[in-house]
């Protein structure tokens, strides 16, 4: 017996030699042992599925002829064949036949065939397919309506999975065909094959078939995947001559599956889970973004189907497939063999950590060290639609990917210099990593990523797009341990604290003997450091839409890090030269000490009956009430005490107040007004600059001022918030 390629009409005409004795085909029967017809599920997985195979053979019919791989199946001595792998294809081409038959109005004789195809899963499926031969199909309306209307079609058939499947099919084929003239010609010219290989030629047996086909599971979208994969790659190899396609199934079904085998279903040790196919297509959707980045675009104005990249990437009619191809292997290839470790964990544990240690760059808590297997778990959410790898992560696996795929030209220790520059620039270009199809900023920051690691130099030939002020930093410490190699485990342990994420401008090269003061700073309550470095001056920050101000936070660390790290905000420099004072005041810190530079702070004001705005910061709480450390200022340089405290991060909102006002009667602040007004029954009471005023309620007349002694300076030389607490007394 030998491989032979046929159409769904010629199968039945077919002779099969086996050695002196030779059997007609002629029937074509689904037995009770397989599944049932599953292409017409309805489901997202196999409604993909079916899309994609109706497309195929729209193509074939519409001018590309196709080839369905290979069906097998075992022939009797009566010419009868039961199909052991191909049941879902034949049962489809079943239907198209049928299909255009009808529509053309073919005579019977052309068609009588499909008599001769069978299912035996249930009576009803046999006695289903015998009926749907005989019907003709009005066309006025759905085919399974009409079909469901019949008098041969009894109510209980719905209910037959394999019926209710071929019905769903019908519609699908219609929907899709509906248009196509001469459908039938198409088949009768092959426009549709598929190569028969009869199940004795495999050397199988029958208790093989029996255990092959009693899992009754339909194939997997990862299967498919994977056949369409080997498709286009086989294509391909046709193309240029090449020999690509075997090398890269071997390695799915080997080495590339022992790789992913130890992140299966995040270690579940459910049998059902035991399967690597979700981690295999969320490290190609990687792999993809990649391919799109490096050609310069960015995945949001693509599907993130995993048929539609291949397609897209893999097709042999793109010019680019050799190169992807190539690029697929190589991003698999580097992780099976890790010079010197055993596995990617190990591996990635041996220079990432979650706190500081020497030799090892620190990285988020919220995630895995292992960031190749939260990529496998996490890389989107089963819709495609939602990247739950975020872009950052992205941006760091693809540094370590390059590594290893040039371990023979980077050393180990170079690398780990080199992931930690990277490592930087990543947590601090929080803005500028975007991929936004305006502003995709990936593909010149996976060129950079590629300079530094091969060659350690952050290249200013090629376009960066990280943070300036990172990577101007990155490029002074660079010039710095060249000059001063004994220090580099000051600079690497300053960066590695939670409060710099890399960034160490705020201290300062100059200030590095400052680091273990800042550590000890930071071991203390964060509302007391924020009130010591205001007793030492207005350390706040000024945004760049000019009305908005940051300030530090007693809870949130996103105040401190927009604080501590440069930005386009103005006073970075004013933030550093305080701090630095501050740490310079002391050896080391604790709550203590903090609390009696605050008590000489405010004394020393109240002594002199001078009270700055930073007073009234320190000196009441509720300017510090913890949020983002957001205040709103729009004239700072006339009103220096006109700062409403906010409670978000952008705008104002009824949770908004004026402090002074919040301090002296929050019972009467009025959210309305969001938290500019005191009101009361009669009249409403304003802070100004330098005064309050009282304004009736009924025609908003200034009724009373009371005015805020302050010297030539403009600073407060009484205290605003007593004085209004006695007048309000007063006034009740």
């Amino acid at each position: 017996m030998s491989t032979t390629l046929h159409s769904f009409m010629d199968i039945f005409e077919t002779t099969i030699e086996d050695g002196d004795t030779s059997v007609q085909l002629n029937k074509i029967v689904i037995p009770l042992i397989q599944r049932d017809y599953a292409q017409g599920r309805i489901d997202k997985d196999i409604n993909r599925v079916r899309s994609r195979f109706l497309q195929a053979l729209y193509r074939a019919v519409t001018g590309e002829p196709i080839t369905l791989d290979f069906v097998y199946g075992d022939i009797d001595e009566e010419g009868t064949m039961t199909p052991l792998d191909g049941q879902q294809r034949l049962t489809t081409l079943f239907l198209l036949h049928w299909y255009a038959a009808k529509k053309e109005k073919i005579s019977d004789d052309k068609y009588a065939f499909l008599s001769r195809f069978s299912y035996e899963t249930r009576y009803s499926a046999r006695y289903f397919c015998a009926e749907l031969v005989k019907f003709m199909p009005s066309f006025e309306t759905t085919l399974s309506a009409d079909i469901k209307n019949q008098a041969w079609f009894p109510f209980d058939w719905k209910d037959d999975p394999t019926i209710s499947s071929m019905l769903v099919m019908l519609d699908a084929i219609d929907e899709r065909f509906k248009d196509v003239p001469d459908i039938w010609e198409q088949l009768e010219n092959k426009a549709i094959t598929f190569y028969f290989l009869p199940i004795r030629d495999m050397g199988l047996t029958d208790e093989l078939y029996i255990k092959m086909n009693s899992r009754g599971k339909p194939l997997t979208v990862f299967e498919h995947f994977k056949a369409e994969l080997e498709r286009e790659i086989r294509a391909l190899d046709e193309k240029n001559g090449q020999n690509t396609a075997d090398r890269i199934v071997g390695k799915i079904d080997k080495s590339w599956t022992d790789l992913l085998w130890k992140y299966r279903s995040s270690g579940s040790s459910d049998a059902d889970d035991n399967i690597i196919d979700d981690e295999f297509l969320r490290y190609f959707k990687f792999v993809c973004d990649i391919i799109c980045y490096r050609n310069g675009q960015s995945p949001q104005g693509y599907s993130s189907d995993v048929f539609d990249l291949l397609h897209l990437y893999f097709s042999a009619d793109d010019e680019k497939a050799v190169a992807n191809i190539a690029t697929l292997e190589s991003f698999f290839d580097c992780w099976c063999k890790i010079k010197g470790y055993n596995n990617p964990t190990e591996f990635l544990e041996s220079f990432m950590s979650y706190t500081h240690a020497r030799g090892k760059i620190v990285v988020d808590s919220r995630y895995k060290i292992d960031v190749f297997e939260d990529c496998l778990h996490f890389y989107s959410d089963k819709s495609g639609r939602i990247r739950q790898f975020p872009l950052n992560r992205i941006v760091l696996l693809y540094a370590i990917t390059i590594y290893l795929q040039h371990q023979s030209e980077v050393t180990y220790s170079d690398f780990v210099r080199r992931i930690r520059i990277v490592n930087n620039l990543i947590q601090n270009s929080e803005d500028e990593v975007s991929d936004r199809q305006d502003r995709n900023r990936i593909p010149a920051i996976l060129q950079a990523v590629d300079a530094i690691i091969l060659t350690g130099v952050i290249d200013d030939s090629i376009e960066i797009n990280f943070n300036v002020n990172q990577i101007q930093e990155e490029k002074e410490k660079i010039e710095f341990l060249m000059q001063n190699p004994d220090r580099t485990d000051e600079v690497f342990e300053l960066e590695d604290h939670n409060m710099l994420k890399g960034q160490i401008g705020i201290i300062g090269l100059d200030n590095l003997s400052l680091g273990s003061r800042f550590s000890s700073l930071f071991t203390c309550s964060w509302d007391k450091i924020d009130c010591a470095l205001m007793a030492l001056g207005n350390y706040g920050q000024q945004e760049r839409n000019k009305w908005r101000y940051q300030f530090a936070s007693k809870s949130l660390q996103y105040a401190w890090d927009e604080l501590f790290h440069k930005s386009a905000n103005a006073g970075f420099e004013n933030t550093h030269t305080i701090l630095v004072e501050l740490l310079k005041s002391k050896e080391s810190f604790d709550d203590g000490i903090l609390d009696r530079i605050i008590s000489a702070f405010l004394a020393q004001c109240e002594k002199d009956n001078l009270y700055p705005w930073n007073y009234y910061y320190v000196k009441y709480p509720v300017f510090r009430p913890g949020s983002y450390g957001k205040m709103s200022n729009d004239d700072v340089v006339n009103k220096p005490y006109m700062f409403s405290v906010m409670q978000t991060k952008t705008q104002w909102s009824q949770n908004t107040y004026m402090p002074y006002l919040k301090e002296a009667d929050d019972d009467h602040l009025s959210r309305d007004e969001m938290g500019q007004y005191l009101v009361y029954d009669d009249v409403y009471i304003v802070c100004e600059n330098n005064s309050y005023g009282v304004y009736r309620n009924d025609d908003d007349s200034l009724t009373d001022t009371v005015t805020i002694s302050q010297n030539e300076a403009g600073i407060d030389t009484e205290d605003r918030i007593i004085k209004l607490k006695k007048y309000i007394a007063n006034m009740k």
